[in-house]
C-alpha cells in the first residue's frame, strides 16, 4: 500500500512541537517493516500546528499546510496512486475544505485520535468528514456511534525496535518502577503507597520539583477571550465552565516521598527500566474539566501497549476494554486503588516464575495482536482496499 502520512513531522529540536515528533518515526518505521510505502510531505511541519499562538498564525499555518498537502497528493497520485491518507489531527488543525477536496480525488483519509474522553463531549464538528476514525479508547465509542461516524477500535499504536522484541535476560527483582511526567492527581495516589509498605522507583520530568511545568501563556484581547471562553464551553459543557468559578476547593494532593523521585531518563535507560524492573506500573487516571473535584476517570494509556510490547511485568490500573487486550492475571496484572495496587505488587513480587511466564504471553501477546501492523491490516479491509481475509 501506498500511505500518506501525516503524524506529527517535525523538524523542531526544542519546545512544544518536538514532544509530538515520535509519534512519526514510530508509525514510519512500523509501516515499512509491513512493506508499505509511506509517501511524506517534505515541506509540512504538522507539529507546528500544535503550538500556542493566535487565531492568526494558526490560520497561516492551515492555508500553508493544506494547500501544500493539496499538491503533494496530486503529484503523488499521478505518479503511481494513493492508497488512504493515515492521519493524526486535533481538530483544531483541520482545514475542512482540503479533507472535502482530497476525498473527492478518491483518496480515503483516516484519522487516529487518542484524548477522546479526556478532550470531547462529542465528535468534534471538524472530525465528521473523515472516512474512517481509529479509536484507542473503550470509553469513547459511544461518542463515534452516536454520531454515526464510521470507526474502529485499535490499539494505541506502538512499534518498538527488533532488539527489544525479547524478554531481558535480566530482572532488578527487587523494584517497582512508574516512568511517566508528573502530574499532582498522579503524585496523590502514588503517595497513598508508602503506607501499604510498596517502595516506587519514580523517574520523570518535574518529580524532583514537584511541580508541573506551566503552560505558555498567550495574551488574548476581549473578543479573544470570549472565543476562548465559548470554545471551552462547546467542548467541555456549561457544568465545567460554571465549576471554574465555584468556591468549592480543589483537591490538594500529597505528594510521594522525595528519595522515590528522579528526573526524566534518557531513552535507552527508559527502554532498560520498563524492561528490567521487577513490576512496571501504569497509572491510567487522568485529569479533565469535565470531572468534579476529585473525582477519578480513567482510559488505557500507550503504555499499556508499549510495557507489554517491551516484555515488562506489567501492573496497571484497570480501564475499560483493557480485558479486550489481554488476559488480565495471567499476561498483565489489574489495580483499582492504592490498597489494591499494593497487594498485587506483593503477589508479583514474591513469585519470579508468575512474573516471567507474564512478561512473556503478554509480549507474545502485543507483538502478535497490538502492533501497527495488525490494525493497518483491519483499515485495509474496513476500507475495502483488500478482499476480507
Amino acid at each position: 500500500m501506498r500511505i500518506a502520512l501525516a503524524f506529527f513531522q517535525t523538524q523542531a529540536r526544542g519546545g512544544n512541537a518536538a514532544n509530538y515528533g515520535f509519534w512519526s518515526d514510530m508509525m514510519r518505521a512500523a509501516l515499512q517493516e509491513a512493506g508499505h510505502e509511506v509517501l511524506e510531505f517534505a515541506d509540512i511541519d504538522w507539529a507546528a500546528g500544535m503550538c500556542p499562538g493566535d487565531g492568526a498564525a494558526l490560520r497561516a499555518w492551515r492555508d500553508r499546510s493544506w494547500s501544500l498537502a493539496l499538491q503533494q497528493l496530486e503529484q503523488w497520485r499521478a505518479a503511481g496512486g494513493v492508497d488512504f491518507f493515515l492521519a493524526y489531527f486535533f481538530p483544531h488543525q483541520i482545514e475542512p475544505a482540503a479533507v472535502a477536496e482530497i476525498r473527492r480525488r478518491g483518496i480515503p483519509i483516516v484519522n487516529f485520535f487518542c484524548d477522546n474522553v479526556r478532550e470531547f463531549r462529542h465528535v468534534p464538528t471538524a472530525f465528521r468528514d473523515f472516512d474512517l476514525h481509529w479509536v484507542p479508547e473503550w470509553a469513547a465509542l459511544p461518542l463515534y456511534v452516536q454520531a454515526g461516524l464510521p470507526h474502529l477500535h485499535a490499539p494505541m499504536p506502538l512499534w518498538i525496535p527488533p532488539g527489544f522484541r525479547s524478554v531481558a535476560a535480566q530482572e532488578d527483582a527487587a523494584t517497582v518502577c512508574f516512568l511517566g511526567t508528573y502530574d499532582p492527581q498522579r503524585a496523590g495516589f502514588l503517595a497513598e503507597l508508602a503506607p501499604h509498605g510498596v517502595r516506587v522507583q519514580i523517574r520523570g520530568k518535574g518529580w524532583q520539583q514537584r511541580d508541573p511545568t506551566p503552560a505558555g501563556f498567550v495574551a488574548r484581547d476581549y473578543a479573544g477571550r470570549l472565543r476562548h471562553q465559548c470554545a471551552f464551553i462547546n467542548q467541555h459543557g456549561l457544568a465545567a465552565w460554571l465549576r471554574k468559578f465555584s468556591r468549592t476547593p480543589a483537591p490538594v494532593y500529597a505528594n510521594p516521598p522525595a528519595d522515590w523521585c528522579g528526573g526524566p531518563v534518557p531513552r535507552d535507560e527508559y527502554l532498560r527500566l520498563t524492561r528490567e524492573a521487577a513490576v512496571t506500573l501504569g497509572i491510567n487516571r487522568y485529569e479533565s474539566p469535565r470531572l468534579r473535584p476529585g473525582e477519578i476517570a480513567v482510559y488505557s494509556r500507550l503504555r499499556d501497549i508499549e510495557a507489554p510490547m517491551l516484555g515488562a511485568c506489567y501492573l496497571t490500573e484497570w480501564a475499560p476494554g483493557l480485558n479486550r487486550l489481554y488476559d488480565l492475571d495471567r499476561e498483565i496484572a489489574t489495580y483499582r486503588d492504592a490498597a489494591g495496587l499494593a497487594d498485587a505488587a506483593g503477589r508479583l513480587l514474591a513469585d519470579p516464575a508468575r512474573r516471567a511466564a507474564m512478561r512473556s504471553s503478554a509480549q507474545r501477546r502485543a507483538l502478535q495482536d497490538h502492533s501497527i501492523a495488525a490494525t493497518i491490516g483491519k483499515i485495509i479491509r474496513q476500507l475495502g482496499l483488500a478482499a476480507p481475509a
